[in-house]
C-alpha cells in the first residue's frame, strides 16, 4: 500500500510538474508571436510614417503616435543608406557603433528582421529584442525547476532525519539492552573466578580469566554508552592504544606478526578511553580479516605538530578507490558473514564524538590498506 501511494505521488508530480512547464512554454510561444505581430505593425507604422512626412501631417501624427507606443521591446532601425536608429537601449550607449553591431547580431539569433516597407518600396531593415517580459519568462521554467528542486531536497533531508533519528534509537536501545544482558552471566563469572581463586587453581589461569572478564566489563561499558554523549577525560594516547594492541595480539593467531611503532613520550588527548579502544580493536579485526588472519600488522602512533595521528597498516585484500567513503556507511561490507556496522561505528566515534577524523589514508588492491585516525592533541 506504501509503495502504491509512493508511486502515485511521484507520477502525479511528474505529471503536474510537466504541465506547468509545457504551459509555460505554449504562453511564452504566445507572447513571442503578440510581440512579433506587434512589431510588424511597427514597422509599417515606420514605413508610412517615412512616406507621409511631407504629404499628410495628421496621417504621420497618427502614425508616429503608433511608432512611440512601443515602450519595452528594443529596436534598431537600419536605413537604406546606413542610417541607424535605436529605442529602449541604453542612452549611453546608442552612438557606440561597436555595440549596436553586437545588438544587431544578438536580435537576428532572437527574432528574424522585418522589411520596413510602403507601398513595395524598401526603406530599411529592423532588427529587434525580446522584451524583458519575455527574458524573464524564459527563465520561469528553470527558476520553477529549481524551487522544486530545492523543496523535494528538505522534503528528503527531514524524511532522511527522521529515518537516522529512528535508526539512531533502535541501535541504542538494542546495545544497551545487550549490556543489560551480558550483565547477569558476567556477575557470575566474577563469582566463578573468586571461586577458582579459593580452590588454589594455577595463578596464571585465573589471571587469563580475569583479563577476559575485565574485557567483557569494558565490552558491557561501551554497549552502555551508545545514545549517550560520553565523558571525555585527558588520557595518553600512546598508552591506551598499546593496551588495546597487546591484549588483541596475545589472543590473535601467530600467523600475523605484530608491530608498534610509536614516541617514548606520552600524547595527551581529550578522549573516552573504553570507546576510543573500541575503534582501535575494530580497525585491528578489520585489518586481519583483510590478510584472512595471516600477515603482519602495523600500528603506528605518530605526533604531528598539534595533532596525534595513529595509523593502522595490512598487507591484505586492499580497498578500491571508490569505496574509500562508502566503507563507513552502515550496512556496507564485503565478509560473508558481517552487519557491516564496525567501521560506521568507529567513524561515529571519533568524528561525532572526539571531533576527530577517520579515513583510509592509501590503499592498493591486492596489497594492503593503512587506516588512519587523527586527533587533536591536549596540552
Amino acid at each position: 500500500m506504501k509503495k502504491t501511494t509512493r508511486w502515485i505521488l511521484i507520477i502525479s508530480s511528474i505529471a503536474i510538474v510537466t504541465s506547468v512547464l509545457w504551459n509555460t512554454y505554449v504562453f511564452f510561444q504566445r507572447f513571442k508571436e503578440e510581440e512579433r505581430a506587434k512589431m510588424t505593425i511597427w514597422a509599417e507604422a515606420l514605413g508610412e510614417f517615412i512616406q507621409t512626412t511631407d504629404l499628410d501631417r495628421d496621417m504621420g501624427n497618427v502614425t508616429l503616435a503608433v511608432m512611440k507606443n512601443n515602450t519595452s521591446t528594443p529596436i534598431i532601425y537600419v536605413g537604406n543608406e546606413g542610417e541607424v536608429t535605436s529605442n529602449n537601449l541604453p542612452e549611453n550607449r546608442v552612438d557606440d557603433s561597436v555595440y549596436i553591431q553586437r545588438k544587431i547580431q544578438q536580435f537576428t539569433t532572437e527574432n528574424p528582421p522585418i522589411d520596413v516597407t510602403f507601398r513595395n518600396t524598401k526603406y530599411g531593415t529592423l532588427y529587434y529584442g525580446n522584451s524583458d517580459v519575455l527574458n524573464n519568462l524564459k527563465y520561469y521554467p528553470m527558476a520553477l525547476l529549481l524551487v522544486i528542486f530545492l523543496f523535494a531536497a528538505v522534503v528528503y533531508f527531514f524524511y532522511r532525519t527522521f529515518k537516522v533519528a529512528d535508526q539512531n534509537k533502535l541501535w541504542a536501545g538494542m546495545a544497551k539492552e545487550t549490556a543489560h544482558q551480558i550483565g547477569t552471566p558476567l556477575s557470575s563469572l566474577l563469582g566463578w573466578s573468586e571461586l577458582l581463586k579459593a580452590e588454589n587453581v594455577n595463578p596464571e589461569i585465573t589471571a587469563e580469566i580475569e583479563k577476559d572478564i575485565d574485557r567483557l566489563l569494558v565490552i558491557t561499558e561501551r554497549f552502555s554508552k551508545i545514545g549517550s554523549v560520553p565523558a571525555l577525560e585527558k588520557s595518553d594516547v600512546v598508552a591506551e592504544t598499546y593496551k588495546t594492541f597487546q591484549y588483541l595480539e596475545l589472543r590473535s593467531s601467530k600467523l600475523v606478526e605484530f608491530d608498534f611503532k610509536s614516541p617514548e613520550i606520552p600524547i595527551y588527548c581529550d578522549i573516552n578511553r573504553q570507546l576510543y579502544s573500541w575503534t582501535i580493536e575494530n580497525l585491528i579485526k578489520n585489518a586481519i580479516d583483510a590478510m584472512k588472519g595471516k600477515g603482519r600488522l602495523t600500528i603506528e602512533v605518530v605526533l604531528d605538530k598539534k595533532f596525534v595521528k595513529i595509523n593502522v597498516i595490512d598487507i591484505g585484500k586492499g580497498i578500491q578507490k571508490n569505496d574509500f567513503h562508502q566503507i563507513f556507511e552502515p550496512g556496507y561490507t564485503t565478509k560473508k558473514r558481517g552487519w557491516g556496522l564496525g567501521l560506521s561505528l568507529v567513524k561515529r566515534i571519533i568524528e561525532d564524538y572526539h571531533n576527530g577524523r577517520v579515513r583510509v589514508f592509501a590503499s592498493t588492491v591486492g596489497k594492503g590498506t593503512k587506516m588512519q585516525i587523527v586527533l587533536k592533541t591536549t596540552p
